[in-house]
């Protein structure tokens, strides 16, 4: 089983440094005149890709503006709404593990239709509840739709859109993700939470008609042996007029190379090779989540109230914020680049943590009692409004450019698995952190943010104006074992 194992590692190697050689230097690699060109058919792809990025959004910040109404209505105790906020999160963990798999047997579109199949039904099953079990459930099956969505609709946009404008086109899921968190929050202020539910129906059904029309990802079908397919696909992406032939080379040629690979499993990502990869997925998505992304969205309104602070306005501004740093982050994305906004985010997150903690140490000393209030809205803008600009979509942005497509499907499983998983660690013990300190919650947060900092600096490539085969060839390449 080692000599297996030393000569797989063998194999790997030599095929990915062949790769390195052929992709691994964009400054060496062609320009394709396709490289630019953008189409109504790319947009309108992006937009119907993007209905999923919404739902997502929806459904994590629904819990918030909801939690009153629910609790009044339905009779429910604290530790029971915890479970309602918090079990979307495992059905998302179902979804996330089996998404990889059902993105690859299914198809990009596939696997967003079957997303669909399972939100639409959640949602209806929240909006008829009368009872916790109902209610539970339609949370459930809401997020194992949720959790393939979370995976398959960054790697579609990756897969669709030229390597110039991919960074860009892939920070719309954040912006969409962010708009649809700021629209839960307003509406959700002003009708019911069954109102709210019905609601979040419409990009479901959006979503689920557009997929008939949308082009599938032209690298699944190379993947699949379709390169007639992969060719005409492209062509409807870049235009009737584009030189294509640059680009469709490129990934029937890296295609062919990984037929040389078996199947990836996810046994197999446990491998030298994939070391890196594995280490850079897992690590930025357990530093999201255990750096309070979820649990302060989920439970925005709870914050505010035990700082004194109006739940309805400090979440509605809250939201607002997130818009324009969301909007910055898609301009910056191909110029500036993953890292330093990866860098700035965490930056921003932890002082707005730090900002928060001491405010709340304040309010446990009776110190400044007529000020924390507003100091730990402003914590929690500073935070809300980094994340938006990094943190919440570049993790999933890198997951879906840095492993290859014959590991793709099984990476992405693992890592949207590992995301959901920290996830709902954090978002059902978050009112319990709450109840203990909430100064040493945030103080907690803090320092997970200021551990991301270092892992961003020290082991997050850049990828901007890369093509995803380079940058897979440079991130997978190993020595020669003797």
């Amino acid at each position: 089983m080692e000599r297996e194992s030393i000569e797989d590692g063998q194999q790997h190697g030599l095929l990915h440094a062949s790769l390195l050689g052929k992709y691994g230097s964009s400054s060496s690699a062609t320009s394709s005149k396709s490289s630019n060109s953008t189409t109504a058919v790319l947009y309108f792809s992006t937009f119907i890709a993007v209905c999923g990025s919404y739902v997502f959004g929806a459904s994590v910040g629904y819990s918030s503006p909801a939690e009153n109404g629910i609790i009044e209505d339905l009779g429910l105790s604290v530790t029971e709404y915890s479970l309602f906020g918090s079990i979307m999160t495992i059905g998302a963990m179902i979804g996330s593990v089996t998404s990889g798999k059902i993105s690859d047997r299914f198809g990009r579109r596939g696997a967003m239709r079957i997303a669909q199949i399972l939100c639409i039904p959640g949602w209806l099953a929240i909006v008829f509840a009368e009872g916790a079990w109902l209610l539970d459930l339609g949370r459930f099956v809401e997020g194992c739709g949720v959790g393939i969505l979370s995976y398959v609709v960054p790697v579609y946009m990756a897969e669709i859109t030229p390597r110039n404008l991919r960074g860009a086109f892939v920070a719309v899921h954040q912006f969409i993700l962010s708009i649809s968190l700021a629209l839960t929050y307003f509406i959700g202020a002003v009708v019911s939470w069954r109102t709210l539910a019905l609601i979040g129906i419409i990009p479901c059904l959006i979503q689920l008609l557009g997929l008939f029309i949308i082009p599938e990802s032209p690298r699944w079908l190379a993947q699949n042996g379709r390169e007639k397919e992969c060719e005409a696909m492209i062509k409807r992406l870049r235009g009737k007029d584009a030189d294509i032939s640059e680009e469709v080379a490129e990934i029937e040629e890296f295609t062919e190379s990984l037929k040389m690979l078996p199947e990836g499993r996810i046994i197999d990502l446990f491998q030298q090779i994939y070391a890196r990869s594995l280490t850079i997925g897992i690590g930025l998505m357990l530093l999201q989540q255990f750096g309070g992304a979820n649990g302060i969205v989920f439970y925005a309104s709870s914050i505010f109230e035990s700082a004194g602070f109006s739940a309805s306005i400090g979440s509605t501004l809250v939201a607002v914020i997130q818009i324009p740093a969301a909007v910055l982050g898609i301009i910056l994305m191909d110029r500036a680049g993953r890292r330093p906004l990866l860098l700035i985010s965490a930056v921003g997150t932890c002082l707005g943590c730090l900002l928060a903690g001491v405010s709340f140490s304040l309010q446990d000393h009776q110190l400044w009692k007529e000020v924390t209030p507003a100091l730990v809205f402003v914590g929690i803008l500073v935070y809300n409004g980094s994340l938006g600009l990094g943190l919440a979509g570049i993790p999933w942005l890198i997951m879906s450019e840095i492993f290859p497509i014959n590991m793709k499907g099984s990476a992405g499983s693992v890592v949207s698995l590992v995301n959901w998983f920290s996830s709902w660690i954090v978002t059902y013990i978050f009112n319990l952190l709450m109840i203990w300190s909430s100064a040493g919650t945030f103080y907690i947060f803090s320092s997970i943010g200021a551990l991301t900092i270092l892992f961003v600096a020290k082991l997050v490539p850049e990828t901007k104006e890369q093509t995803l085969e380079e940058i897979q060839a440079s991130m997978h390449s190993l020595p020669e074992i003797e």
